[in-house]
């Protein structure tokens, strides 16, 4: 890989080639030594450039192939991941007290979450490592798209998920072929079982905190909404908290825009966890050490107690001088609601969770009237149509007969 000169270890400093087999550091090890890729930009701007992209007709994200760890020109999966639109909501800003405000919708990918960036990119290294099963565990978006990016190459799945997993998030690892093990216990003991089976069988590793190259591709959702605001820089970021993984590749999109001379200036970003698991952002309200939480929310994507990818997580926002933020599920499921009536965008739990708590920072004033804001859908509602049914209510019941009909329309105001 041309573009790439090393991997660091994010703890003590330590240098890797990016070899096969190799995603963490041998001095700190797993829970410690997250690894981060270190890029050549001067080789990176001699491949593209503002106008390069501009005449690119691969509207995906292998369009940044150049800012991503994989073998130039070398395998991928079929399926057709990123360029999510990216809707400039007006009502929605007027509601929520902003002037200017954009959504990322990234729910439309190929299995409807944004989690596809990161299994696209798994998917190429397995193939450039020719293995023959990868593995993962997830609270169910990482795992059926990893489950769907790998199908559609012919590699076999096996996927590790907690028993709460919504059945929606089930039924696409099913259909996609894999095989399922659901963990009749917490996300943690779920991440420790495929990990045994991973160092047992030699699988590829498919865990996003893990596997350094899994940020990498989660990152193009800060390339490509950077591309289609043509340049242009937000004043904040917002994004949903699990693991960490998400929001900390959504800031190095930014960093690598900045190092490679597209950008001049760096958003703030906005971490938001629901209030029933969210180690990080208490850690930071508290001013102490992040500790291990018990992961009582509805919005199963990012409920994890204890986030592999915690220092990234946390690095980004205190780089960006950005801010964490907690919401309840009461107030996710509103803002469920509320982005469906003002935006006609559709997330699950963990995907409105950030529309929820920009909502609580507009109001609070950390986030100002004039600042420009993207906010990141990281997940599709029908990912979790139980709890939609929750925040929007069932439909009325109407009898068929005139009267029926006329009964429901006056519960409507007609």
């Amino acid at each position: 890989m041309k573009n790439v000169k090393y991997l660091e270890c994010i703890n003590c400093g330590a240098q890797y080639k990016p070899e096969k087999g190799r995603y963490t550091c041998d001095k700190c090890g797993p829970a410690l030594g997250i690894l981060d890729v270190i890029y050549d930009y001067d080789y990176i701007k001699s491949k593209v450039s503002k106008e390069s992209f501009a005449n690119n007709k691969d509207y995906s994200m292998w369009r940044y192939e150049p800012f991503m760890a994989v073998e130039e020109n070398g395998p991928k999966g079929k399926l057709r991941v990123g360029w999510s639109p990216l809707y400039k909501a007006d009502v929605l800003a007027k509601e929520i007290g902003l002037d200017t405000l954009y959504v990322k919708d990234d729910g439309i990918n190929p299995t409807s979450s944004l989690k596809d960036r990161a299994s696209a990119i798994a998917v190429a290294k397995a193939l450039e490592e020719k293995a023959e099963v990868i593995c993962c565990s997830s609270t169910g978006n990482a795992a059926s798209s990893i489950a769907g990016n790998a199908a559609s190459v012919g590699i076999k799945t096996v996927i590790f998920v907690p028993g709460r997993a919504p059945q929606g998030k089930v039924a696409q690892l099913k259909i996609f072929g894999a095989n399922v093990m659901s963990v009749q216990g917490s996300y943690e003991e779920t991440f420790k079982l495929s990990a045994e089976a991973i160092d047992k069988f030699g699988w590829y590793n498919r865990n996003a905190a893990i596997n350094p190259y899994c940020v990498e591709g989660k990152k193009t959702v800060s390339i490509e909404t950077c591309e289609q605001m043509n340049w242009e820089v937000p004043d904040w970021i917002v994004f949903s908290v699990g693991d960490g993984c998400t929001i900390a590749g959504a800031y190095k999109g930014y960093l690598d825009l900045y190092n490679a001379g597209f950008i001049d200036k760096l958003p703030r970003v906005a971490g938001i966890q629901a209030e029933g698991c969210a180690p990080l952002a208490h850690a930071w309200a508290e001013k102490r050490a992040w500790k291990p939480e018990e992961e009582n929310t509805i919005a199963d994507s990012i409920a994890v107690g204890v986030p592999r990818n915690a220092v990234k997580a946390i690095r980004a926002v205190e780089a960006s001088n950005g801010v964490w933020e907690t919401v309840t599920d009461d107030e996710i499921l509103d803002a469920m609601r509320f982005m469906g009536k003002h935006a006609g965008v559709f997330g699950e739990p963990a995907g409105a969770a950030g529309m929820a708590g920009l909502r609580k920072l507009v109001a609070s004033g950390v986030i100002k009237k004039n600042e420009t804001v993207v906010c990141a859908v990281t997940g599709n509602g029908l990912k979790d149509v139980v709890n939609a049914i929750k925040a929007a209510g069932e439909p009325i019941k109407v009898e068929p007969t005139s009267e029926g009909l006329e009964k429901a329309l006056t519960q409507i105001g007609y």
